[in-house]
């Protein structure tokens, strides 16, 4: 099993409903991203897949979200948690590279998105394993 992983960052603010303590203020974070993507199989390359496409879909991601309150964006529902970041990313991130022909197939040893970390600091974060 193979695993390649890129990273990029974005920064936004932020405030959680239902949470009885800080961060029901409003507050912000340097959050930083990893993308993992796991496969059995390489390309004729050598390659699982190629870590710039990888990373420019990500960083495109990020950017869309940076110097943004998060709680504006309708799919969090209010309530954007570390969790609910790394679901979104690792949502759009499929959708991206699909979209530029990237297919991402678990089957028969193919690369697949496995996971998506989002710390809010160094030593918190939240990963989002794909099924």
């Amino acid at each position: 099993m193979y695993e390649v992983r890129v990273e990029a960052d974005f920064s936004a603010a932020h405030f959680l409903r239902d949470y009885n303590g800080k961060c029901e203020n409003l507050h912000g974070h340097n959050y930083k991203v990893f993308a993992h993507v796991r496969g059995k199989n390489l390309n004729d390359g050598g390659m699982l897949l190629d870590f710039s496409k990888l990373k420019s879909a990500l960083k495109k991601i990020c950017a869309a979200l940076d110097h943004t309150n998060l709680n504006d964006i309708e799919f969090f529902d209010q309530n954007p948690s570390a969790e609910r970041i790394a679901f979104f990313i690792h949502e759009k991130l499929s959708a991206e590279l699909n979209a530029e022909g990237i297919s991402l197939d678990k089957k028969n040893g193919g690369a697949y998105l496995h996971s998506v970390d989002v710390f809010e600091t160094e030593t918190s974060r939240a990963t989002y394993f794909a099924e």
